[in-house]
């Protein structure tokens, strides 16, 4: 909003509503607006005017290139993924060039690289679906495990009630026994 607050906007918003009158304050606003529209329509198109006239002078090139000697990191991954996404195409070479022998060398090679990415991924994917097939043979074994484990912990909430009940006790007799240890050593510090 080029540095203009709320309260900025609240006493602008006040001032013309004493200034306009409230009867013609609508009409100020769309006018307004209509001025504020028309003037960044104008804007838009002077900066879009002024692109296109430094892309037509190689300005662009430019830019790109400063940019890369400023950050060289970030040029090299970029000219990286830009080969890497770039496909190889002998036609677009001359005829019987050497560019167009090795642009052919490279994009078999390329072939040769994905097709063999390709079965390794397949023969990946069935020894995974395999190792499934074999952890879902013992799973099935372990439900009556699992049946035989259940029981077991029936028994031995039995037992805890009975280790509950010790234990207020135990706690009561800690808690009789401090109050008496503290007796004593306030009357040595009244003799």
């Amino acid at each position: 909003m080029g540095g203009i607050g709320g309260m900025e906007l609240l006493l602008i918003g006040l001032v013309a509503l004493i200034v306009v009158g409230p009867k013609d304050l609508p009409g100020m606003f769309r006018t307004v607006g209509q001025f504020t529209g028309k003037a960044k329509r104008m804007a838009r198109e002077f900066s879009s005017a002024m692109e296109a006239a430094a892309d037509d002078a190689g300005v662009s090139d430019v830019t790109k290139t400063l940019k890369a000697a400023t950050n060289p990191v970030k040029a090299a991954t970029n000219a990286a993924k830009d080969a890497v996404t770039k496909t190889i195409d002998p036609g677009k070479y001359d005829e019987g060039s050497s560019t167009q022998a090795l642009a052919k060398d490279r994009a078999e090679a390329a072939k040769k690289i994905q097709a063999a990415t390709a079965k390794k991924e397949a023969a990946r994917r069935e020894a995974e679906a395999a190792a499934a097939k074999a952890d879902a043979k013992p799973a099935a074994k372990k439900p009556a495990a699992k049946a035989k484990a259940a029981k077991a912990p029936a028994k031995k909430p039995a037992a805890k009630p009975a280790a509950k009940a010790k234990t207020p006790k135990a706690a009561a007799k800690p808690a009789a026994k401090k109050p008496a240890a503290r007796k004593p050593a306030a009357k040595k510090a009244a003799s």
